[in-house]
């Protein structure tokens, strides 16, 4: 393969045309010079300049030659530069998982628009998964970052966590319904209610029915979605209550009431994780992004 160091000792002498006041442009002594310009001609076969005790003058193979090597060294100048922007995490790729609610939340479009005013140039794919193929596609190097609803265990070799939100959970009603209008809401008051179970997740419909015992009732769930979306469109048909996470409340459909009851503590988790392993620059400025790390010198 030629080397790249005597193509652009071949460019200085074929501009200069003149040996010596290319050895001096490129700070080096002529004979090492004229020796890599022979190693040259001597590795193509050919023939590159027409030499002379004045002047060395291309031949017309070498003005040939001297055009394309010209678009290399644009090409490898531009290689290098990007190299180095991705060395610095200014240019790259991202591959995201994530769960329904780190988008609805906000904390996933957030995140990402503020890694875009810092990182204009990076490309993002995102990856709607749930929280175990997340995790396993950070294990398989297929993902970079992951939001998921359970984080990897404190003791997991390969992946580490970090809270991103704890979403409280809001009452969501019928607008006619009775309580919708209560000017304070109790336990007893949600006693004797038909709910809507949402369980986006493993253990989530366990969880929240041990946050009512707690409270003092036990719920009487009718049905069950498997997202917050389609819970809220049965309230808002009349079919039953649901508890839904606060940062849905500005996407409830019409018909739809929405209630505080912090007495009732059951909230909605949100973890980003990633491997502990090689981070690349790009991965750790959005990792301190989500987490709320300071991303200045990145």
């Amino acid at each position: 393969m030629i080397d790249i160091r005597q193509l652009r000792y071949f460019v200085a002498v074929a501009e200069e045309e003149h040996v010596g006041r290319a050895a001096e442009r490129l700070h080096i002594s002529q004979s090492p010079l004229s020796r890599q310009i022979a190693q040259l001609e001597e590795r193509l076969g050919l023939t590159l300049f027409e030499r002379s005790q004045q002047r060395i003058r291309l031949t017309r193979d070498g003005q040939t030659f001297l055009a394309e090597t010209r678009a290399l060294l644009t090409h490898a100048n531009r290689l290098e530069s990007l190299g180095k922007r991705l060395g610095r995490g200014e240019e790259g790729g991202l591959c995201i998982g994530y769960i329904e609610n780190a988008m609805h939340a906000g904390v996933l479009p957030n995140a990402l628009r503020v890694l875009r005013v810092d990182r204009p140039n990076v490309h993002v794919a995102l990856y709607n998964l749930s929280s175990a193929e997340q995790l396993e596609g950070l294990r398989q190097r297929s993902l970079d970052i992951a939001l998921v609803s359970e984080p990897p265990t404190t003791d997991d070799p390969d992946l580490l966590g970090f809270q991103v939100l704890d979403d409280p959970m809001l009452l969501a009603l019928p607008e006619h319904h009775p309580l919708a209008t209560q000017a304070s809401l109790t336990p007893d008051h949600l006693a004797d209610q038909e709910w809507i179970g949402v369980q986006p997740r493993q253990g989530a419909d366990d969880e929240f029915v041990s946050a009512c015992i707690r409270a003092g009732f036990t719920p009487d769930v009718r049905m069950q979605a498997t997202e917050p979306f389609t819970a809220l469109g049965l309230v808002a048909s009349g079919l039953g209550i649901a508890m839904i996470q606060k940062g849905l409340s500005h996407n409830a459909p019409p018909g739809v009431v929405l209630r505080e009851v912090p007495w009732l503590a059951f909230t909605t988790p949100l973890w980003a994780a990633w491997h502990r392993v090689n981070l690349r620059p790009l991965v750790e400025t959005f990792r301190k992004v989500l987490t709320g790390s300071d991303i200045s010198g990145a």
